[in-house]
């Protein structure tokens, strides 16, 4: 009996012995695989850390295939991947993911984004929402509704955001606009908190203001949204003024000016916009505002003949408004008759004698194209600063003229004080470095050009830069 114990026991033992055996090969075997794969984790926050997104992604890929229990891998490669611009990895290794965080949401549908993939996109954004009330999410999903055009679901996308971020002022602005259109009596709360966040939006929400209380006492629910749509073509917002101004049409399908204003909106945005131009011409021929905006098209299309024409029947039909003047001085001058263009422009003073903007232009024609600097041209320059002494532009005019009429100390007098006065104020910028070259001063020329160069955001006068540049310093 005792025999048989100790048989029985040595035979546990050994099954204890071979069992242990196995885990130590086991061990040997996997530990090599352990600790390759959090080395490659190791590896993977240097890189990340140090931006090289790239490898960084390589190596959370490496590490989920020798560690396929810890899920999170496969979703920080994906993160990498998205923040090295990789957005095709990213996108696959995300969709590989077991499970996401909200910043792993935000990766892929940034990155469907990225490619172009929207209805992609509006799905991650969706799905991801139903696990995390992420105001970024709501952020990308409002921009998905914004590009697709609908409103009222960028509206709703909006609100949640701003439920979860109250003091996002982008969303807040976009909100407002959005409402000048589908609840106005609701847009000037939003518009103002966003003036309040960020004073950068303070010009277009004033504008937006105005436009709202305007329209808050016109009975016509037309002209309501026409004057909305004006303002939000103002503050460059195109589809949303198509959109007001579609509602316009609508509420009236017989208002002329509210079809040549969409058919502006819609050139403004690459559109056609003539269909829409033609039918306000038949619903009204003798609107000035129908006329001007068919001739702001003639003028898109270089058909200068017959943006004359408009403006002419415009000024006919509206004969004490000086713009009709200033815009034919305008066609006049790109048909290539100069003295019936200055003809026009010395109307539109004669119409305005207390508006310093038509003797600004009537001084900007002389100078730019040489034509009676000395009798009209500097002496409107003059009247414009009286009137407005405070105006870079007509100042900035006014030492142009100098130049143009070969006052060289006065132009680099006046124009220098523009600049002290309007650092930003680039056109002065321009016209003191060709002050400089006109008395021979290059190298100051060549400061104040590659200032602008660099300088300018806009675009506009950084170009004019690079002529002069190349002209003058090949």
């Amino acid at each position: 009996m005792a025999h048989a114990r100790i048989i029985a026991f040595a035979m546990y033992n050994k099954k204890w012995i071979y069992l242990l055996v196995v885990m130590a090969l086991l061990a040997a075997a996997l530990l090599p695989i352990l600790l390759t794969g959090y080395s490659a984790i190791d590896r993977a926050e240097i890189e990340f850390a140090a931006q090289n997104y790239s490898s960084a992604a390589q190596q959370y890929q490496y590490a989920a295939l020798l560690l396929p229990w810890r899920g999170d891998l496969l979703e920080k490669a994906g993160i990498s991947a998205y923040a090295g611009g990789n957005y095709s990895d990213a996108i696959n290794f995300l969709n590989h993911a077991p499970k996401l965080t909200e910043q792993g949401w935000i990766a892929m549908g940034h990155s469907y984004i990225s490619i172009n993939d929207l209805t992609s996109a509006l799905r991650v954004y969706q799905q991801g929402l139903q696990f995390h009330d992420s105001a970024y999410l709501y952020a990308g999903l409002a921009y998905i509704y914004r590009e697709q055009k609908d409103w009222l679901a960028e509206r709703d996308a909006l609100r949640n955001q701003l439920r979860l971020d109250p003091s996002n002022a982008n969303a807040h602005y976009r909100l407002g606009l959005l409402l000048t259109i589908l609840e106005p009596e609701q847009a000037l709360s939003e518009l103002m908190v966003a003036s309040s966040l960020n004073p950068e939006v303070d010009s277009a929400v004033q504008t937006l203001r105005a436009a709202l209380n305007l329209s808050a006492i016109e009975p016509d629910p037309s002209l309501q949204m026409l004057t909305i749509g004006r303002a939000l073509g103002l503050v460059r917002e195109w589809d949303l003024s198509i959109a007001a101004f579609e509602k316009a049409t609508q509420f009236n399908a017989e208002n002329a000016e509210a079809w040549a204003w969409l058919g502006e909106a819609k050139q403004q945005s690459g559109q056609d916009g003539s269909e829409e131009l033609d039918r306000a011409l038949s619903l009204d021929h003798t609107s000035a505002i129908v006329r001007a905006l068919r001739a702001l098209h003639w003028n898109r299309q270089e058909k200068y003949d017959q943006m004359l024409m408009e403006y002419l029947i415009a000024a006919r039909n509206d004969p004490t408004n000086p713009v009709w003047q200033a815009s034919i001085g305008d066609a006049r001058f790109k048909l290539g008759d100069l003295a019936a263009a200055l003809t026009a422009y010395q109307r539109a003073t004669e119409l305005a004698p207390n508006e310093s903007t038509y003797w600004r232009l009537l001084a900007v024609f002389c100078a730019e194209n040489g034509v009676q600097v000395e009798a009209v041209g500097l002496p409107a320059a003059q009247q414009a600063v009286r009137l407005a002494p405070d105006d870079p532009f007509a100042l900035d005019v006014l030492g142009w003229s100098y130049l143009s009429s070969g006052r060289y100390a006065s132009a680099e007098q006046t124009l220098e004080g523009v600049i002290v006065r309007f650092p930003d104020h680039y056109p002065a910028h321009i016209h003191l470095a060709m002050t400089h070259l006109a008395q021979g001063n290059r190298g100051a020329a060549y400061n104040i050009l590659t200032y602008v160069r660099d300088a300018d955001q806009s675009g506009i006068y950084r170009q004019i830069a690079e002529q002069l540049l190349e002209q003058y310093f090949p």
